[in-house]
């Protein structure tokens, strides 16, 4: 375990944006990730995991810890249901798709997802109709106040749309090092009705899907609107879809009675914030060498070279200029730093 100075964290996000770390340590056991939380050294840290939920906006006056924690493991296996507890290192997608060679179900239209496992449960992941609580049983996280592992189940994460309690009140109180998922040998449940997987997986004449071919549509689609990171910055969706009361739905559809929605409940509904986007002009609109992405209005993209500042001030000018227009306020799914 090496301790470097004035590392730039630019390879470490997926936004791409170049700040310096004052102090940078990559870390691949627990025993080392509590040695350094137990050093009376370097008192300022802040942990890095796959850097694709966050927009760096200066240079961290801290000691950055990357969590590198590796390994994945079948605990248990029936003829029904498996349980696999995969560390906070993993990547998120090569997890998805290591599932899937193996015939375990509940993963596959979270497939493409940027990140890595071990902060998965923090917002919650979802797309395509499934959300991580959906195949989570538990996780361990280490409590950076008394350095223990403590468990946390289903109920304890308190789980809700892009939401969970190391959002709320756990935030900066625990590092989560490993997760527990319950994923399906045989009679998976399928989920093809959501965004235009039916569409398709009916182009390719499959009329009974398997896991696989939901994988497969899943990151075709999602090739199709979202850019690559490797190849143009950007941290997938920058900004949450709202949920508004059916009061204020109704009043917005006396403007815009094409507005598209999703029931949530009897008294609210979720709008997509792309398309809020994309109707207040933003789609595809660059500024200098960064911008909207040109097929989905969700992304913010660097092109090359911006700063995090820049890409916030344009994240502010776009919730601005959505509360002028339809009076929502949508708020941003990446953490600021």
């Amino acid at each position: 375990m090496q301790i470097l100075k004035n590392i730039s964290l630019k390879p470490y996000n997926t936004f791409g944006i170049d700040v310096n770390a004052k102090k940078f340590v990559s870390v691949n056991t627990l025993e080392d990730l509590i040695a350094i939380f137990s050093s009376e050294n370097d008192p300022q840290k802040f942990i890095l995991g796959g850097g694709s939920n966050m927009l760096l906006t200066k240079d961290i006056d801290a000691l950055v810890i990357h969590l590198d924690l590796k390994g994945k493991e079948i605990i248990s296996k029936t003829e029904d249901d498996v349980f696999i507890k995969c560390n906070a290192g993993e990547n998120w997608h090569e997890f998805v798709l290591w599932t899937l060679e193996h015939d375990f179900g509940g993963l596959e239209n979270l497939s493409l997802i940027p990140g890595n496992v071990g902060t998965s449960p923090i917002q919650n992941i979802g797309a395509y109709g499934v959300e991580l609580k959906d195949t989570f049983q538990s996780c361990d996280a280490l409590n950076l106040k008394t350095l223990e592992i403590e468990t946390f189940d289903k109920n304890t994460c308190q789980f809700d749309y892009r939401n969970s309690i190391f959002k709320q009140q756990a935030k900066g109180k625990y590092i989560i090092v490993s997760v527990v998922f319950k994923l399906s040998t045989a009679n998976h449940k399928l989920h093809t009705n959501y965004g235009a997987i039916s569409s398709q997986l009916k182009e390719w004449n499959i009329d009974e899907p398997t896991i696989q071919d939901i994988s497969k549509a899943v990151i075709v689609i999602r090739e199709s609107k979202l850019p690559n990171p490797k190849e143009i910055g950007n941290s997938g969706s920058f900004f949450k879809n709202p949920v508004i009361s059916i009061e204020e739905f109704s009043k917005l559809q006396l403007n815009f009675k094409e507005v598209p929605h999703y029931n949530v409940s009897e008294k609210e509904v979720k709008i997509p914030a792309g398309w809020l986007i994309e109707k207040a002009g933003f789609k595809g609109k660059t500024f200098g060498n960064y911008g909207v992405h040109k097929n989905q209005a969700l992304v913010l993209v660097n092109y090359g070279g911006a700063t995090g500042t820049e890409i916030l001030a344009l994240s502010k000018l776009i919730q601005k200029t959505v509360h002028r227009i339809f009076n929502i306020d949508i708020e941003a799914e990446v953490n600021i730093v």
